[in-house]
């Protein structure tokens, strides 16, 4: 009679948790939406975010061999379009390695406000848009609006950022927003990577997305500045295109080498 208690007296606990879990579930899923949608608590997130980016750039001092605009180069050939691949770009606002304002395109959707609100605090302003296009002749309306902005951000002088591959296309493989930027506009593209010694990949990811730890090392590579002409065909855009997927690709694997492999 006792053993038969003591195990109702188990099943009556167990369903308690599970009632306990239930309702757990059930007012996060009430709370879940609002709290994403809550201007207040993205703002305090980044502001998490944006601490723990300082203290990753004060944690991880640049390797020997890692670039800045200023006194080089591209510090002549500025203003210019900073292109990135997705997944590799996330501590880039903490290191931009120009005196230069910076404009950067953030993606349109809800997750990306979070981005927007970040990069803000460092200073940088906000285009939202998706400029990664696998067709010029193909990009939607905010794309459009995008891209007319940061025309305009280089015609004041201001570097722009983009993220030169499609969103949930094929990673690392630049689209043709950044060619067609590049065209409208005149200015040079600047292919260019950012990785640290400590990282942990996101795997399962699409496009491979890589958090960046603190206390390593950290080197920006910039691949040569691409030029794109005002008069260039859809033949010619594919051929940029192609350069710029290369070079993007090469920047990277030489950013990984020289954390990986110090002097």
């Amino acid at each position: 009679m006792e053993q038969r208690t003591a195990a109702q007296r188990r099943k009556v606990a167990e369903l308690d948790r599970k009632r306990g879990g239930s309702a757990t579930k059930t007012l996060w899923k009430r709370i879940r939406k609002p709290l994403a949608e809550s201007r207040f608590v993205k703002r305090a997130i980044a502001s998490l975010f944006v601490q723990f980016m300082r203290f990753n750039r004060l944690t991880n001092p640049a390797v020997s061999g890692s670039m800045r605009f200023q006194n080089s180069e591209y510090a002549n050939l500025e203003p210019g379009i900073i292109a990135l691949w997705h997944g590799q770009h996330l501590m880039m606002p903490a290191v931009y390695p120009s005196d230069r304002a910076l404009v950067a395109m953030v993606s349109r959707s809800a997750d990306a406000e979070l981005n927007a609100l970040m990069i803000e605090k460092f200073g940088i302003e906000s285009v939202r848009g998706s400029g990664g296009r696998d067709n010029a002749r193909h990009l939607d309306k905010g794309g459009a609006k995008a891209l007319i902005s940061l025309k305009k951000a280089l015609a004041a002088g201001k570097n722009v950022c983009m993220i030169a591959d499609i969103p949930h296309g094929t990673p690392r493989e630049a689209g043709m927003g950044v060619v067609l930027l590049a065209r409208l506009s005149g200015r040079p593209v600047f292919p260019a990577a950012l990785a640290t010694s400590r990282r942990k990949v996101l795997e399962k990811s699409w496009d491979r997305t890589t958090i960046n730890l603190p206390f390593g090392r950290r080197a920006i590579v910039a691949g040569e500045p691409i030029f794109v002409a005002a008069d260039a065909d859809e033949l010619e855009m594919e051929r940029k295109r192609q350069e710029i997927t290369a070079s993007l690709n090469a920047a990277t694997e030489e950013a990984y080498f020289l954390v990986d492999n110090p002097q």
